[in-house]
């Protein structure tokens, strides 16, 4: 594969990190050390497992019906065709002009059975406190029109989808009601401009879980 046509557009997730405020930062850390290792191996050989602690909520991640509805389908339920190879579009609307990415932005965009990515370059302040403040959001109107026009995965570089100034969460309960995957605080979306792309963002397949971090990219066409 060119790799000059993989676009990575996912955050890393280190130790400490805060992907949402309120929520606890990951733990990683050595389960059994390099150092510890050798004493069950001959010389010179020696391995790393690390253990890792962390809420679902961490870096860039992908809701699932399950995440908002009890009896929405799991990560576990959702087909592995839904998270892979989905024909991508990007949609431009940067936070300086105004945190609403409202119905009309999706005007004369075709998102039928596409992977509807919105870059609005609030990006640019992850790792700082401003990233979690007054951050750009779908109105209920967009969730509705996506929906509507049959999108099959909505994903933002923005700390969330909904506004989170709100008690209410519209654009996570029309999106996940109708099947819509969601990712959140995605990165490197300019890169897309003017490109053609599929999309990719699987996540393991844990039973009882609606949200999990992925390795989200993007494959440029032609």
């Amino acid at each position: 594969m060119d790799l000059n046509k993989l676009i990575d557009l996912s955050h890393v997730i280190e130790h400490g990190m805060i992907t949402y405020k309120g929520l606890p930062a990951p733990i990683i850390c050595d389960y059994l050390s390099r150092e510890q290792s050798r004493q069950h191996y001959e010389p010179g050989t020696e391995f790393q497992i690390g253990k890792i602690e962390m809420v679902s909520n961490t870096g860039t991640y992908i809701d699932s019906p399950f995440h908002r509805y009890e009896d929405g389908a799991d990560l576990a339920q959702v087909e592995l065709h839904r998270f892979v190879e989905l024909p991508g579009v990007l949609v431009r609307k940067d936070y300086r002009t105004g945190l609403a990415v409202t119905a009309d932005d999706f005007v004369n965009v075709d998102v039928a059975g596409r992977a509807v990515l919105v870059n609005t370059n609030w990006s640019d302040l992850w790792g700082t406190d401003q990233y979690f403040e007054n951050h750009p959001f779908l109105t209920e109107a967009a969730a509705t029109h996506l929906r509507d026009h049959r999108a099959v995965l909505v994903g933002i570089d923005s700390h969330n989808i909904d506004d989170t100034r709100l008690k209410s969460r519209p654009a996570h309960s029309v999106l996940l009601a109708a099947g819509i995957l969601i990712v959140e605080h995605m990165c490197n979306l300019a890169e897309l401009r003017g490109k053609e792309f599929r999309f990719n963002a699987a996540p393991p397949a844990f039973k009882g879980v609606g949200t999990f971090p992925v390795r989200a990219y993007a494959v440029l066409v032609g």
